[in-house]
């Protein structure tokens, strides 16, 4: 017994031995050859489609940038503009209220007409950040800033002339400079209470609050030996052809905004006009026109802010690499993957598609790790080992197999041969603000509605982990409502709605406060026919209704819930006689209604009511119980 599961085991050694030494050997020649940084512009084509095809992310409002275009050009009737055009312009702006001011423009030497009001503008604006340039060729900043007031412009460009890192600080004559995004950065944070420090885990890198912005290292990711003096971190520009509110010069002047585009906002001003080239070239965001796979350096600067601010305030991943080791055990990884996939499959057919289904995977995994984590992992390198091993170790074991088989069927010859001399002469011989913004406090009131929210806020994110720590099997079939309070959406659907509807009330939305009269009425129905999803579903809908009447139900006094069966139809129906406005535009919590409307092969009505009030209700048909 133990002698033929040894001989299976000497034997299985002997034919994975045929492909494994070479598919090592495939592998070592990859690495090689990435550590050449012949790989590198491969490398940096599929990093840069990725970040392409990344979908849509909504435009950053807390950046506007100011863009000076040709239309603008013209208007003024000459360039550089003159320092009164962009003395006025700072003035406008600032009258609005802006929580910083950059101005992303040249401006080491006077332009009449007005440089002396420009200088008085630049001594009146204190959240006014301009810059200047350090490396390598210097520019000077304009007069009459503090050093504090005055960031650098200065950018690294990859040896492909394109753009994909940001450099934030740099070391110049003994003292240590900052770019102009990560002081925008800097003052936008100071009044959310992230302050500028250095990293914990990393202390040569910059952090805000919990928040610590991965270094740019020689070998991240592709690079190879590359200088990463200063502080660089790899840029994570936002997706999508919309990505900030860009004005122009003439919408400043001639009153084309709304104030509370700019109130409180991070503004940019810049050149955005073709014929002044101030480009930058990038593939990793859409194109401008006319400069094809360029952005123009204002809205770069736009790109360095937000990316930051995202990552502190919306947790936003920015761009991160694995160490080396890690990179080249994943590399590693893949390739005895192939030599396993050319081992395993026994036609050259079904190798095919079980490699092409590995790339496919690979190229996804990679694709969601820089989607949702901001990791970038070795992509080119990781195919080419799988492919190669997955096609050329087959042809090898494809090529041994034809040898054992050969040598199989003369060994059958020999001992045939064998058994018939034995039986003649010699007989014979096988597996994974609203609050803040509408209402006017006073910074003692800000300060303790923050401590409150943030408390709460606190107390929510536990519960969630909490509830996500459970066994899936629990996740799958409970809802979760916070303060601890876990439905099973086993329970009767009529049940459940009424444990949402008795939660929900006891929220602190302030149009509950002035409601007096309730009336609650959920017939007992069949729900039989309806999944856990479905379920989950009608919980949820329930709860967003009622929040919206505890959030928008101004003067609320009478509030009606019922769920009941009339005519071949379930209704869900929520009435209030509040206030509250319904909005032409359709809402997140809308399109989901819809969705499970659809879903339930019923229909979904938001409507106002007369004089006053609102009626939200879904329904959806009775199943019909059919007898053979």
């Amino acid at each position: 017994m133990q002698a033929g599961v040894w001989r299976i085991i000497k034997e299985q050694i002997i034919i994975w031995r045929v492909g494994l030494l070479p598919g090592m050997t495939v592998i070592v020649l990859v690495i090689i050859t990435r550590l050449s940084s012949y790989m590198q512009s491969l490398e940096w084509l599929a990093f840069d489609n990725f970040l392409r095809i990344r979908p849509a992310e909504p435009i950053d409002e807390r950046i506007v940038i100011v863009g000076i275009n040709e239309e603008d050009i013209h208007s003024v009737g000459t360039y550089p503009i003159p320092d009164r055009e962009i003395a006025e312009l700072l003035r406008k702006l600032n009258s609005l209220a802006p929580r910083v001011i950059g101005l992303d423009i040249v401006k080491d030497l006077p332009v009449e007409p007005g440089h002396t009001e420009l200088i008085s503008a630049y001594k009146d604006i204190k959240n006014l950040v301009a810059i200047e340039k350090v490396l390598p060729e210097k520019f000077s900043p304009p007069p009459a800033l503090s050093p504090e007031q005055v960031g650098f412009a200065d950018q690294i460009i990859d040896t492909d002339g394109k753009l994909r890192r940001s450099l934030l600080a740099t070391p110049i004559n003994q003292e240590y400079k900052f770019s102009l995004s990560i002081f925008l950065a800097k003052i936008y944070l100071a009044r959310e209470g992230y302050s500028l420090e250095n990293g914990i885990r990393n202390p040569k890198t910059i952090r805000f609050g919990n928040i610590e912005l991965p270094q740019f290292l020689p070998n991240s990711g592709a690079y190879i030996r590359t200088d990463a003096g200063g502080i660089q971190i790899l840029l994570n520009f936002r997706s999508g052809s919309k990505r900030f509110r860009i004005l122009s010069l003439n919408d400043i002047k001639n009153g084309r905004y709304q104030p509370q585009w700019i109130r409180d906002r991070i503004v940019i001003i810049g050149v955005t006009a073709p014929s002044v080239k101030d480009f930058i070239t990038t593939s990793a965001v859409t194109s401008i026109q006319p400069a094809e796979g360029r952005i123009y350096g204002v809205e770069l600067q736009a790109h360095a802010s937000s990316a930051i601010i995202s990552a502190v305030l919306d947790s936003r991943p920015l761009l991160n690499t694995w160490t080396d080791c890690w990179e080249y055990a994943w590399i590693i990884c893949w390739g005895i993957l192939g030599i396993a996939f050319a081992r395993l499959t026994k036609s050259p057919w079904r190798n095919l598609i079980a490699v092409v289904i590995g790339s496919a995977i690979l190229t996804v995994v990679s694709y969601l790790l820089l989607l949702f984590w901001g990791l970038w992992v070795p992509l080119i390198p990781a195919i080419l080992v799988l492919n190669l091993n997955g096609f050329a170790m087959t042809a090898l074991y494809q090529y041994d197999q034809a040898l054992r088989s050969r040598i199989e069927a003369r060994q059958a010859l020999i001992e045939r041969t064998f058994e018939t001399i034995h039986n003649g002469p010699l007989q014979t011989l096988a597996k994974a603000l609203k609050r803040i913004r509408e209402q006017d406090l006073s910074p003692e009131e800000l300060l303790l509605t923050l401590e409150k929210d943030l408390e709460k806020l606190n107390y929510e994110l536990r519960g969630i982990y909490e509830f996500l720590q459970r066994e899936p099997l629990t996740q799958d079939r409970s809802l979760y409502l916070g303060k601890g309070l876990l439905l099973n959406l086993q329970d009767p659907i009529h049940t459940l709605l009424y444990q949402v509807y008795d939660h929900t009330l006891q929220r602190e939305f302030s149009c509950f406060h002035t409601l007096r009269i309730k009336i609650v009425t959920f017939d007992p129905i069949e729900d039989y026919h309806l999944s856990i999803d479905q379920k989950r579903g009608l919980c949820r809908f329930l709860e967003e209704a009622l929040c919206n009447v505890g959030k928008h139900a101004t003067g609320i006094s009478r509030l009606e819930v019922s769920c009941t069966q009339n005519e071949g139809w379930y209704t869900l129906k929520i009435v209030d006689d509040g206030l509250g406005s319904i909005s032409s535009k359709e809402g997140r919590g809308t399109q989901q209604f819809r969705i499970l409307a659809k879903y339930l092969k019923g229909k979904f009505t938001r409507s106002p009511l007369s004089p006053r009030g609102t009626l939200c209700e879904l329904s959806w048909p009775i199943p019909k119980v059919g007898f053979w």
